[in-house]
C-alpha cells in the first residue's frame, strides 16, 4: 500500500516536475513566511514584557516614594489643619 503510494508520487513528480516545483515554492514560500511571522511576533512579545516589568519596577519606586513622602506630610498637614482651626475658634 505505502509503496505504491509512493511510487504514484514518483512517477506524478517525474511526469508534472513543474507542479511539484509549484508546489514547494508556494508551500516552501509560506512556511518561510509564517516562520518570519511568528520569531517576529516573539520579539515584539519579548519587548513588551520587558517593558512591563520596567514599568512595574517604576510604578513600584513612584509608590514607595509617594508613600514616605506621605508619611511624612501627613502630620504636617494634621498639624495646620489644627492650627487653622484655632485660629478660627479665638
Amino acid at each position: 500500500m505505502a509503496e505504491e503510494q509512493y511510487r504514484k508520487i514518483k512517477e506524478h513528480a517525474e511526469t508534472y516536475p513543474y507542479v511539484w516545483a509549484s508546489y514547494i515554492v508556494v508551500y516552501g514560500g509560506f512556511a518561510l513566511w509564517t516562520t518570519y511571522r511568528w520569531r517576529k511576533l516573539r520579539k515584539t512579545e519579548d519587548r513588551v514584557r520587558a517593558l512591563h516589568e520596567r514599568l512595574q519596577k517604576i510604578v513600584k519606586n513612584r509608590e514607595s516614594a509617594s508613600s514616605t513622602t506621605s508619611d511624612k506630610k501627613v502630620p504636617q498637614s494634621a498639624e495646620k489643619t489644627s492650627q487653622s482651626a484655632d485660629k478660627f475658634s479665638k
